[in-house]
């Protein structure tokens, strides 16, 4: 394969129907466009699982699983849990923790239940939420820091966590014994459509929600589509993309590492702007070189070309207007003395990570802020998942006698003039 093929520069003359190619090919309206045969599929797995419940979750779990389950397989027994917690290696539960408070710290800044409000307005958190954690052949823990501690922090009495039976049919047990960690009790071995169409239908076995979250496959993400107003959803939340800005004083070495850190999610998509030939030629070499060295190397390289540009734009200004109108999921800058400069501009980006030593991974991981985040050029109006996403608030009103007596005239003349006598009258009993 020739990575040298995912190289282009606004100086051609092909330049702008290749952008638009790159755009559509990875923007969720143009998918949705492309996906009638999906979006029929989702919806008749979620419809089946509304008629019938536990029967529909486990015909596709078996399906799509290849396992054979019944309803009393579901959920995961609290002896399991607690026994995949006692099996923990004791170093990655020392960095779990570690992880744990650092986001646990940040969400609780943030959190509009903790800071004073101004009268008028009530926060209170969800009850009952779920979150979807994918069943890939490596656990993802972090998936489920990122999406249940700032639920904690919240204040969320009930979470539930599905994921597949990808592990000797069951879910993995390091995701289950942070389970154990976290406090959480209630962990299904079922995911994709199905799994979420029993999270907002509710079933026989599996309790609805009130909102689902968490990361997925298209599967995954249209479901939460589907089941939009029957529960809340977080956002469109995968697959994974980066956006790299750099300049002449970018480590091609870095730059490179961090495009292969997504495209290795395969799908993934990673696009590097830069206004410096020299370091687009330089990050070329090192992806060559640092491909061969991957696990998933030929997987990796193949989202290279499908989905991944090098593009050598004719400024910085260019490169930030792209930017903005992508709307990655995550944006890397690395422009040194530039990089803060450059930050200020953003006005797109599920999370922003400035500097040369701040790569995807710190986010990923360990810095705090959650790393579920909107994907596929979303993030012109969704934002990365936070405690406060997990609070609905309610408007609070209290008017005196003198005051609904001042109102009265204005509040009458409106209601009469949208012809609602009703209205007027309720103002007028309580003065007459």
């Amino acid at each position: 394969m020739q990575l040298n093929e995912i190289v282009f520069s606004s100086s051609d003359s092909d330049f702008a129907d290749r952008v638009e190619q790159l755009k559509g090919e990875w923007s969720f309206s143009d998918f949705l466009k492309g996906q009638s045969g999906l979006i029929e599929t989702v919806r008749a797995i979620v419809d089946d699982v509304a008629k019938n419940g536990d029967a529909a979750v486990a015909k596709y779990t078996n399906k799509f699983d290849d396992v054979s389950f019944t309803a009393d397989d579901f959920r995961v027994s609290a002896d399991e849990i607690k026994r995949c917690y006692d099996g923990l290696d004791k170093d990655l539960l020392c960095s779990l923790r570690g992880a744990i408070e650092n986001v646990k710290a940040y969400q609780s800044a943030i959190c509009l239940k903790n800071k004073a409000v101004a009268d008028g307005i009530k926060y209170m958190p969800l009850k009952r939420v779920g979150i979807c954690v994918p069943g890939a052949s490596a656990p993802l823990p972090s998936t489920v820091i990122m999406t249940a501690v700032p639920a904690i922090v919240a204040g969320v009495e009930e979470i539930v966590l599905i994921s597949p039976p990808r592990c000797q049919g069951s879910i993995n047990p390091v995701i289950l014994g942070l389970c154990y960690e976290l406090g959480i009790t209630e962990a299904y071995r079922v995911s994709g459509a199905q799994g979420v169409a029993a999270l907002g239908w509710g079933t026989e076995t599996i309790k609805k929600v009130d909102k689902i979250v968490g990361p997925g496959n298209d599967f995954v993400q249209m479901a939460k589509k589907e089941v939009f107003g029957l529960v809340d959803i977080d956002s469109f939340a995968g697959p994974s993309d980066v956006i790299i800005i750099a300049n002449e004083q970018a480590n091609p070495a870095w730059v490179a590492a961090d495009m292969l850190s997504q495209a290795e999610h395969a799908p993934g998509a990673a696009i590097l702007l830069t206004d410096c030939r020299e370091v687009a030629d330089g990050v070329i070499d090192e992806m060559d070189s640092q491909l061969k060295k991957l696990s998933r190397g030929k997987e990796t390289a193949k989202c290279l070309l499908e989905n991944s540009a090098i593009i050598v734009t004719a400024s910085l200004d260019e490169s930030i207007d792209f930017a903005n109108d992508f709307a990655a999921e995550h944006l890397e800058i690395q422009c040194g003395d530039k990089s803060c400069e450059v930050e200020k501009r953003i006005v797109n980006a599920g999370a922003i990570f400035v500097g040369p030593y701040t790569p995807v991974a710190v986010g990923d991981y360990w810095a705090g802020p959650s790393h579920t985040l909107p994907t596929r050029c979303t993030t012109k109006f969704f934002s990365a998942l936070t405690s406060n996403d997990f609070l609905k608030s309610s408007s609070v009103i209290s008017y005196s006698k003198d005051e609904l007596a001042s109102s009265a005239n204005d509040i009458e003349r409106l209601a009469m003039t949208e012809g609602l006598d009703a209205h007027a009258n309720s103002v007028k009993i309580r003065l007459s």
